[in-house]
């Protein structure tokens, strides 16, 4: 087994490896194309990947942003956001449909905010309070990652669970910023370290939660809760798939044929 990961980690450098190749080539004929027109504002407008900005600093810091670094930085974004993230849309939206009073508390703070005429956008996140607390209480109750070990870095005081810890409780996060560190009397974990792409994934869960619930009318499918069984895995998984009614809300059926 351990010749055969050890093999699949050498495929994988290998792939990314080709991916810097490839960024590095194209870096460096368009700089020199740059260099030979008149022209040289068009590099500073477009926009860059991760790779190339991890290249362009590698040019400034070769000792420090090594083409391991690059590769690390990327796995992280490749393998840790894309299955946490998409995992942590999934247990919200199955805690919002069984909990239809927190769901439409949502579609009403968007609504007021943004309108009718004004599909979400990241730009308007820092306005969608409630819509933070909603994403916050999610983690607590089925964080991404569960097998990571919680240890405190000095001395500190052992604080009292919260009230009610098995209860979907969005409000008991209110006053607090996405991402902001967890500390308080009313929450039954605390993070002190966080992932370099955290606060990528946050926004990405917001805006993509955002948009569901701004432009849809969600329903459970028969009469039953959402089962919120646990599944098993590195991430922690619904054990059955989550399955739900969705219709365009009638506010949003033109501007959606326009998008």
């Amino acid at each position: 087994m351990e010749k055969g990961l050890r093999e699949l980690q050498r495929k994988r450098d290998r792939f990314m490896q080709s991916l810097i190749e490839e960024h590095r080539t194209r870096m460096a004929k368009e700089k020199e194309s740059s260099s030979s027109c008149s022209n040289g504002n068009d590099e500073e407008k477009k926009k860059k990947t991760m790779i190339e900005v991890m290249l362009s600093l590698q040019e400034k810091e070769p000792d420090y942003y090594t083409d391991q670094i690059i590769r690390s930085l990327m796995l992280v974004l490749l393998g840790a956001g894309t299955d946490s993230t998409a995992t942590t849309i999934e247990w919200t939206l199955s805690l919002l449909l069984n909990n239809p009073h927190a769901l439409k508390k949502a579609q009403m703070e968007i609504d007021n905010h943004l309108g009718n005429n004004h599909l979400i956008q990241e730009s308007d996140l820092n306005q969608l309070s409630y819509l933070h607390c909603i994403i916050k209480e999610s983690q607590r109750m089925y964080p991404a990652a569960p097998i990571i070990p919680h240890e405190s870095s000095g001395e500190c005081t052992s604080l009292r669970g919260a009230k009610e810890v098995h209860a979907f409780m969005s409000e008991r996060f209110e006053g607090m910023e996405l991402g902001e560190t967890w500390v308080q009397a009313n929450a039954i974990w605390v993070r002190q370290e966080g992932c370099p792409g955290e606060g990528l994934a946050l926004r990405m869960v917001g805006l993509v939660l955002g948009s569901l619930i701004q432009r849809f009318d969600w329903e459970r499918v028969g009469e039953g809760m959402v089962d919120m069984s646990e599944g098993t895995g590195l991430t922690l998984p619904k054990a059955q798939p989550l399955l739900v009614r969705c219709r365009p809300r009638s506010a949003f059926v033109d501007l959606l044929s326009k998008a």
